[in-house]
């Protein structure tokens, strides 16, 4: 959503207390759903102490959005859990959601908390550069593994560097590939509509999708059946023209393209029964 800054700040009451998660070699940081804002009832959130809120997005923000969610759930692999607008408690002071992210199915066994996002996503359309920025230099120094940006005015897709500390440009002719998916999604796909549905199309398909292996096998069924019966067709046809060649009677090649052309199977019968007979190849088809 495109955030706004505003003054009000609503606290969450906290099931765990004062929790917060202490990593091997890394800081202490606050357990993912200790909140400072209310979810769900507000459109609040912090941004290292700055309040903002999360205001309704317009046609580019909310159409692309939509095709991002679309695009990695449908690539997020099993044992990993894909969402939208999960509110994470990043740092101290930072409290916010980003548009679609993926993390590990359960609860972290070091923490009893749900595992932090691996993969996150955010379309930017009217949000400020900096409000950006500070999100994604919170998520990096959080952990998440990757932070992606889909930048609607610019048709550009970058991801954040922790070692540069700014956002680099993907090809989006390029693949985005991660241990999260179940394979790699076409960078073009999380900025094109159409791009989007043939990723999901082959996401699909490689997850062997009980629907899209019920239409292969009726579509190999179906050619095998109009194989068989276009062999029959051209069978019969390859015969008419035989008998009348045996015969000695010549076929005008306006009548062997019919001949040949022609896919009822009735009909070939009738001018197979005629060729034996008849002393004109015009004969046989009718004039």
């Amino acid at each position: 959503m495109d955030p706004k800054q505003t003054p009000r700040l609503f606290l969450a009451p906290s099931a765990s207390g004062s929790a917060a998660m202490r990593l091997p070699g890394r800081e202490t940081f606050p357990l993912p759903d200790e909140h400072l804002v209310t979810p769900e009832l507000t459109r609040d959130e912090v941004i290292r102490g700055r309040h903002v809120v999360a205001m309704p997005a317009l046609p580019p923000h909310a159409d692309r959005q939509i095709d991002l969610g679309f695009v990695v759930r449908a690539h997020v692999k099993p044992g990993f859990i894909g969402s939208t607008e999960l509110l994470t408690r990043v740092t101290e002071g930072s409290d916010f959601a980003t548009d679609v992210c993926v993390r590990k199915e359960g609860d972290d066994p070091a923490t009893g908390a749900r595992y932090l996002e691996e993969l996150s996503f955010e379309v930017v359309n009217e949000q400020s550069a900096r409000d950006i920025r500070e999100k994604a230099e919170e998520l990096s120094a959080r952990g998440v593994r990757r932070v992606i940006a889909v930048f609607v005015k610019t048709g550009k897709v970058c991801q954040w560097s922790r070692s540069t500390g700014g956002w680099e440009n993907l090809d989006l002719e390029g693949l985005l590939e991660d241990p999260c998916l179940s394979r790699p999604i076409r960078v073009r796909a999380l900025l094109d509509a159409t791009e989007a549905d043939d990723a999901v199309a082959r996401a699909l398909a490689d997850k062997h999708n009980p629907v899209i292996e019920t239409l292969k096998n009726e579509g190999r069924k179906e050619g095998r059946d109009l194989g068989s019966k276009e062999g029959r067709s051209q069978g019969k046809a390859q015969a008419i023209l035989a008998v009348l060649g045996a015969r000695g009677i010549e076929v005008r090649e306006e009548t062997r393209a019919r001949i040949l052309s022609c896919r009822e199977e009735v009909v070939l019968d009738g001018w197979i029964v005629r060729a034996a007979t008849a002393m004109s190849a015009e004969d046989v088809v009718g004039r």
